[in-house]
């Protein structure tokens, strides 16, 4: 619990309005690389006319690259990167929201390194290999609250020939800036308040259920369970609620910051497997269709009881004494966001996969399963994906 180390360079612009701050701060070039959806949240939200302002007081110019769809993929990074390096961009203004941000990572190592991507992917059929060159520089501008991945140096790439979804990083691709402005998430809709809303705060729940969890991770993960326990119903129900929104995107954002503390667990290889068979799956309903009977398998098994009951009392649990307490309120709160019905069938999923999906989860990202704080098998993970299905 006492041992960590912690290295993240990244200053971060957290409020409202802090937008408006981005110029002052030093600048990685003359020219960047605009990285964005395929879609049109950033002109309705109105971070993408702010942001355009920021670059040009700070005397930046810039291209566009707005290719980058959900479960981003592997050839469209490669694409960005070879854009950046033919317009000669000096470093990557990734504005958008949790695909976006994680597509930077990869793009930033494509716009300077030689081959395809998988070379440098660890796990599954990646060649592991070592960077020949130095990323571009990323600056991040979050416009929605989920991934965390404004504040560390990890995305989630998909190879769609192979079922692959990896995490993908380098410690060179930590961000310079990070910009956090609640501002830009009122427009987010109900579903995807939602499904963002709990990626994050499984992404700190996972870290404290973790075999690598320390004094440091424990409270900021624990704050952050907190503030999307307490803020994320209001944000489902009211999306112009300011307050809600700020609170749930500093539980996001802090969930960035554990994960770099601390490993998350095999729910994320497991979801990550759901999601690469079946590219219509939005990460966070795929993490909420298992979470339930991912957390009561630890439960049963009492492999970390005190941990369970310090999460439950943080989700407004008055006086938690048994590690059920905290799988009840995770339900409580499916239901309090209208996301206790999320069925695997109506995103095409068979039951029969269940065995296919637990082992492409160990293949591709198997370096999160020692994070779980007891061993599991194929079988056990397919036995969760199967008492999950509906």
């Amino acid at each position: 619990m006492m041992n960590f180390v912690f290295n993240n360079p990244t200053k971060l612009l957290f409020g409202t309005g802090k937008i408006a701050e981005l110029h002052k701060e030093v600048m990685q070039g003359k020219k960047a690389l605009l990285l964005m959806s395929n879609g049109k949240s950033v002109h309705m939200n109105g971070s993408y006319d702010k942001t355009v302002e920021q670059l040009k007081i700070a005397g930046v110019s810039y291209v566009e690259f707005a290719k980058i769809m959900e479960n981003p993929l592997m050839e469209v990074c490669e694409e960005a990167g070879a854009f950046a390096k033919e317009n000669g961009c000096d470093f990557i203004v990734a504005l958008g929201g949790g695909a976006v941000l994680d597509s930077s990572v990869a793009v930033a190592v494509m716009a300077t390194n030689p081959g395809k991507l998988w070379d440098y992917v660890y796990g599954g059929t990646g060649k592991a290999q070592p960077l020949a060159n130095k990323p571009l520089p990323i600056i991040t501008i979050a416009t929605s609250s989920g991934t965390g991945s404004e504040m560390n140096e990890w995305g989630v790439i998909c190879k769609e020939d192979t079922h692959e979804k990896i995490g993908f990083g380098n410690e060179a691709c930590k961000p310079v800036i990070a910009v956090v402005d609640p501002t830009f998430m009122t427009t987010v809709p109900v579903k995807y308040t939602a499904f963002q809303g709990f990626d994050a705060l499984f992404h700190n729940t996972e870290v404290m259920m973790s075999t690598s969890l320390n004094i440091l991770s424990e409270a900021i993960a624990l704050s952050a369970i907190e503030n999307i326990a307490k803020y994320l119903p209001r944000a489902v129900a009211d999306g112009n609620d300011r307050e809600a929104r700020e609170h749930v995107a500093y539980a996001s954002t802090m969930a960035g910051i554990t994960m770099q503390l601390t490993s998350t667990t095999a729910q994320h290889s497991m979801e990550h497997a759901m999601s690469a068979y079946h590219r219509n799956l939005q990460h966070g309903a795929g993490l909420i269709i298992i979470s339930k009977e991912f957390a009561q398998c630890f439960v049963d098994r009492h492999a970390c009881d005190d941990r369970f009951i310090k999460m439950a009392k943080a989700m407004g649990v008055d006086s938690p004494t048994s590690p059920q307490d905290f799988v009840d309120a995770l339900v409580a709160l499916q239901k309090a966001c209208g996301v206790d019905d999320l069925k695997m069938s109506d995103y095409g999923f068979k039951k029969d996969e269940c065995m296919t999906l637990a082992i492409n989860a160990r293949e591709t990202m198997g370096g999160l399963y020692p994070a779980n704080p007891y061993e599991m098998t194929d079988e056990d993970v397919a036995g969760i994906f199967e008492r999950s299905y509906k």
